[in-house]
């Protein structure tokens, strides 16, 4: 009788399974690219408008939203190049906007003005300018430009109405401009030391003087200066794990304290009337904004909105009115109105197609394991719904960009549709990944592609040990760094992952590292000092740890996408290590987009290039149907 009841129990608990397996709906990749991605949101000078970026026409566009009526427009029809809201011209309907050419990464600044027309307001054929901030009288916005020397990007300013180019800053250093105070005498400049130190300097307009502020090795970058020009804020790590807020008096040299967690101070910055201090802290993947009441010396507190966490805001010129971007792993970021004075919010887009039930999606989930070391490594894990122990699935690691990058919380709907079709997705923050204290930061220095790789390899274990995870099934995928350390596992650990898809990596280090772009200079030293410099005996290092030239070993099927325009990981790196695969006779799948750049842009782009990853990975990897009730053993 016992067995009978454990019998039947099992049956029920399996049934269930089975059910719960069949009741999921499994979308084709059309539906999640008709998501809407959605960035930015900038007042109107009258506080009735606000304007952002949205693809909703399938390429990145200009949009703005009437915040009584939610009524949303197209401001610009781009068919071809992604346009980017920068902010409202003040006292006017007209907006400055930025664009590139095919993803090359030469921006310009343009005006759109109140009738569609546009200007380009940077017109240098190899100029590429940066929008910084607008002057506090509003009569002037400052900006970024390397058309003088194509390495070094100077300050300008340009007056409304008369859009020409005013050089306030020379850049003749090598120091980056992070901040310029109200009355112009004042700018905060930077210097990189290497990718994890700079230096931090103070610079006085009137005087000519150069004040060095950094005391110490460690990472500083500005968070802006007091309306009243007697003070600089700025975030640093010196002495500390991880990065805290400050306060420089300019006159008497005094330092504060202001803000410190136990995690990374990503941002701050005051309101226009100084009333609140807005802080973003990087807190285990996640943003947690703390937003202080200066005058009562107290926390705002939102109501709460159920799309998921407030990841950005800006504030109004009034101080009345917030914009809040809110969203989460199953749902992209929408745009929110927050009113101070009635505490109520409204919401003003809505990014997910309500073709996608958010049900079917998946909750990421922080989870930690140990490495090859006993080291433990932070990851982002995605379980697809429908997995169970007698219903296994296959699995990816997935590696973010950097070196230095991190995998966080948020929405990814190349990530969605693949946990949505049967994939358990592992996003491993290996050692090197930033958001997790500088020692971790700079544990990959002169060590890519070793320890980092072992991570990744210690966090497919990690999924094989989940009684749900086919272990015989488990690939591997990234883009950027992410794309060399895929190729960099199928090539020196081959016997590792079945599969591996490579999204624009580096395969070539020494020719990566000769092949920086002359407006990356700044960072360049840098680079070279924790990568190796190709021009020195490093060379035989990064020969060493090139995929390119190992690609022999290379076993198991691996698929490639690029952009034609990357002016980061040149097309020649894809080209030649797709050639090399193929002369060991294993299946390699190559997609090329002649008008994409470093990443893909265009929905149609999007659609087809991740819709081959999936078919790759159908055929390559996935041995099951998950579509089928698991047989009772």
């Amino acid at each position: 009788m016992k067995r009978l009841l454990i019998g039947a129990a099992l049956l029920l608990i399996y049934s269930c399974e089975d059910t719960a397996s069949k009741s999921i709906a499994q979308y084709d990749i059309d539906l999640f690219f008709k998501n809407i991605s959605i960035g930015g949101g900038y007042f109107s000078s009258d506080e009735s408008k606000l304007a952002f970026t949205s693809n909703a026409s399938g390429i990145y566009n200009v949009y703005e939203v009437d915040i009584n009526s939610g009524e949303t427009s197209q401001r610009t029809q781009s068919d071809t190049e992604s346009f980017y809201a920068l902010s409202y011209i003040p006292n006017s309907n007209a907006l400055l906007y930025s664009a590139d050419k095919g993803g090359n990464e030469i921006s310009h600044i343009y005006l759109l003005k109140e009738d569609n027309s546009t200007v380009d307001l940077t017109p240098g054929e190899t100029e590429k300018a940066r929008f910084f901030v607008w002057s506090k009288d509003r009569t002037c916005f400052y900006y970024q430009s390397n058309k003088r020397d194509e390495r070094f990007f100077d300050l300008y300013k340009m007056k409304v109405d008369e859009w020409d180019p005013i050089l306030i800053y020379e850049n003749q250093q090598n120091l980056s401009v992070e901040s310029v105070s109200n009355n112009e005498r004042y700018f905060l400049l930077s210097k990189y030391t290497t990718t994890s130190t700079n230096d931090f300097y103070l610079f006085d307009n009137q005087t000519r003087a150069l004040t060095q502020v950094s005391e110490g090795a460690g990472s500083y970058s500005s968070a802006g200066f007091s309306d009243d020009n007697t003070t600089f804020f700025f975030i640093t790590d010196v002495g500390k794990e991880f990065a805290y807020l400050k306060s420089y008096e300019i006159e008497s040299g005094k330092q504060e304290v202001i803000y410190e967690s136990d995690w990374d101070v990503m941002y701050s910055y005051l309101s226009e009337k100084e009333t609140y201090r807005v802080i973003g802290i990087n807190e285990d993947g996640r943003t947690n904004l703390v937003i202080l009441d200066i005058n009562n010396d107290t926390e705002v507190n939102f109501p709460e909105i159920q799309d998921g966490s407030i990841n950005s805001i800006s504030i109004s010129k009034s101080e009345e009115k917030m914009r809040l971007s809110v969203g989460s792993s199953k749902n992209p970021s929408n745009i929110y109105l927050y009113d101070l004075k009635s505490n109520r919010t409204k919401k003003l887009t809505q990014s997910l197609n309500p073709e996608l039930n958010a049900d079917h999606l998946v909750a990421a989930e922080v989870v930690r394991f140990s490495s090859f070391d006993g080291l433990e490594i932070p990851a982002i894990y995605y379980k697809p719904l429908q997995a169970s122990k007698r219903n296994k699935v296959p699995a990816l690691v997935w590696v973010h960009g950097g070196p230095g990058g991190q995998t966080r919380v948020g929405y990814y709907s190349l990530i969605q549709y693949l946990v949505n079709q049967g994939y358990a997705i592992l996003a491993v923050n290996n050692r090197g990944s930033s958001g997790y204290g500088k020692s971790f930061y700079k544990m990959d220095d002169r060590n890519h592609g070793d320890k980092d790789l072992k991570d990744c390899i210690w966090g497919k274990k990690w999924l094989q040990e989940q009684n749900y995870i086919d272990t015989d099934k488990i690939g591997i995928i990234g883009g950027s760094y992410g794309g060399y350390m895929t190729m960099a596992a199928m090539t020196f650990t081959p016997e590792e992952f079945q599969v591996g898809v490579n999204i624009f990596g580096v395969t070539n280090w020494i020719r990566t590292l000769k092949s920086i772009p002359p407006y990356w200079e700044a960072s360049r030293k840098a680079l070279y000092e924790e990568l190796g410099d190709p021009f020195t005996e490093d060379s035989i290092r990064l020969k060493a740890i090139s995929p390119l030239f190992h690609a022999e070993r290379i076993k198991n099927p691996v698929m490639v996408l690029q952009g034609a325009n990357d002016p980061r990981v040149l097309q020649v790196e894809s080209d030649e290590i797709v050639a090399a695969v193929q002369k060991n006779e294993v299946p390699v799948e190559y997609v090329i987009f002649p008008d994409e750049g470093h990443g893909f842009r265009k929905k149609d782009n999007q659609i087809k290039g991740y819709g081959e990853i999936k078919q790759f990975l159908d055929t390559y990897l996935k041995k099951v149907n998950l579509g089928a009730a698991p047989a009772l053993d």
